[in-house]
């Protein structure tokens, strides 16, 4: 099912409708400030494991996830001073940021050393969708198993409409994904340079 949402002032009955479908074990295809993800909500472990299966991706490496303010991310991680700062200056935004995981997160949602990965994406039909639901929702790449990106929203619907329930409709997006720093005890590491400035952590 593909859903045009406006991407500026989101429709409250088509971010209900994402919500339901969330509510319900589903997983759905949305935009970010990067290129669209494939989410569920992080309690569901059925839609998780679903989106393991869409991927082809070895469940050793968990799937980051969209927090909608910092005041969500501090209840699902450890975050030092540091870090608070940080995350307070660049988010909402293009980054992915390592730390430590709370024990509110499932462990299918966990690495071996309890590291999470979370994202505030400055894109307002995510953190709608997000504070509708009221905790964390799967952020994953829309790729093929091959690794290639899907940026436009008719053919991520044609492409992997029946392997999802929803497919959000805000246009097409870029494929640059976002930058990934680890906070993990206040000691900033770059892991991947993507759309988000990393040039302080270097």
């Amino acid at each position: 099912m593909l859903v045009k949402i406006n991407p500026v002032n989101p429709q409250p009955r088509h971010v209900d409708k994402a919500v339901d479908i969330l509510r319900n074990e589903g997983v759905i295809v949305y935009p970010t400030d990067t290129f669209y993800g494939i989410g569920c909500d992080i309690f569901s472990k059925k839609a998780i494991e679903r989106i393991y299966h869409l991927k082809k991706r070895p469940k050793d490496k968990p799937f980051s996830f969209i927090c909608s303010s910092l005041t969500d991310i501090s209840q699902y991680a450890q975050v030092g001073n540091y870090a608070y700062k940080t995350m307070k200056r660049l988010l909402p935004g293009p980054y992915t940021f390592l730390l430590e995981g709370s024990r509110l997160v499932p462990k299918i949602m966990l690495t071996k050393r309890h590291v999470v990965g979370i994202r505030v994406p400055d894109n307002s039909i995510a953190l709608a969708i997000v504070a509708k639901l009221g905790h964390p929702i799967v952020s994953t790449s829309a790729t093929l198993p091959d690794g290639t990106v899907l940026t436009d929203p008719e053919e991520i619907n044609e492409r992997l409409g029946k392997e999802v329930d929803l497919v959000i409709d805000a246009g097409p997006l870029g494929f640059e994904p976002s930058s990934v720093v680890s906070l993990i005890e206040d000691v900033p590491e770059v892991v991947r340079a993507g759309k988000g400035d990393v040039s302080e952590f270097l």
